[in-house]
């Protein structure tokens, strides 16, 4: 089973370490969300240095702030300092919230200007030179671009059927957050899946990404992811997916239980047609002593699941 964590600590010196270790415990990929340590892209340029195999990656960086020629350089660059190939750049327009209240930007029709985005970028990091001049986007890369060391994979964070069919036509997939396996199933595979073969691509990768964790009372634990629930809940997008779910909340979605319970779910997950899973580990219990056993419990979970697919 490919399972991928989320990756971010207290210090540079403790996400190398994280990333040392769940190398050598067997995970697939660290997913590190855009305000890591200010900015992700470089943390991962460290951390890919310090490994060999893992895959690390952006889960996601928002498109809005950062222009394509930029966002492809600045990708090239994290390639040519890890030495390696590795590195994959997950996108996505983010959310009104963010665009508008942090950066001051406007939110206008997301779904086009990400289309737009997404052309761009990817032409770009295949090594092409792009002139174009769009409703949202406009760019003339010659003599400007940078190509990379490496082939750097792009995953679009897709949930509504627009950005799913770009992630199928123009990317290398999608990275999800909230999707149950249902949902992954009904509304996400099927779309996907045809805009890549329509558009002649590869099978495309569905990055199913959950909060989990492995604890003998489901209801604590979900209790337990109350306030990320809330804030999730604030967020049209994220809301959508509870309500394909036909759930109540974010919390409903997470997937939590003991060991055989949460491995039956990861599995679920892939029956489902997702190709990988990623996995937000969070703590349950009611002191230090017992979160932080509750979140050794589920690595070593995951880490044994990881182990059965690694070579």
């Amino acid at each position: 089973m490919r399972i991928g964590l989320t990756g971010g600590a207290a210090t540079m010196d403790k996400m190398v370490e994280q990333a040392i270790q769940a190398e050598a415990d067997g995970f697939s990929a660290l997913w590190y969300a855009s305000a890591v340590a200010g900015d992700p892209l470089a943390v991962i340029a460290v951390a890919g240095r310090a490994t060999t195999r893992i895959e690390l990656g952006t889960a996601v960086l928002q498109t809005y702030p950062c222009h394509p020629l930029l966002q492809a350089q600045r990708a090239a660059s994290v390639t040519k300092a890890m030495g390696r190939a590795g590195f994959t750049l997950g996108i996505g327009p983010s959310h009104d919230s963010i665009v508008r209240d942090v950066y001051g930007l406007t939110y206008d029709r997301p779904g086009a200007d990400t289309e737009e985005y997404v052309g761009i970028l990817t032409a770009l990091l295949r090594g092409e030179t792009v002139v174009r001049r769009g409703k949202h986007w406009s760019v003339n890369s010659t003599n400007r671009a940078v190509p990379p060391d490496h082939s750097i994979p792009v995953l679009l964070a897709a949930l509504g059927p627009r950005l799913l069919r770009v992630a199928g036509e123009e990317a290398d997939g999608t990275i999800l957050w909230l999707a149950t396996a249902p949902v992954i199933e009904s509304h996400v595979v099927p779309r996907i899946t045809a805009a890549a073969a329509a558009a002649g691509r590869p099978a495309p990768r569905i990055i199913a990404g959950l909060p989990v964790a492995v604890h003998d009372d489901p209801e604590e634990a979900r209790a337990a992811q109350a306030g990320a629930a809330a804030l999730y809940a604030q967020r049209p997008n994220y809301q959508r997916m509870v309500e394909l779910a036909r759930a109540s909340s974010a919390a409903e979605v997470a997937i939590v239980g003991d060991e055989a319970s949460v491995a039956a779910q990861l599995q679920g997950l892939l029956d489902a047609g997702a190709t990988e899973v990623h996995a937000a580990i969070f703590p349950v219990g009611q002191d230090r002593e017992a979160r932080r056993a509750s979140m050794r419990r589920t690595r070593e979970l995951l880490a044994s699941l990881a182990e059965r697919s690694t070579p």
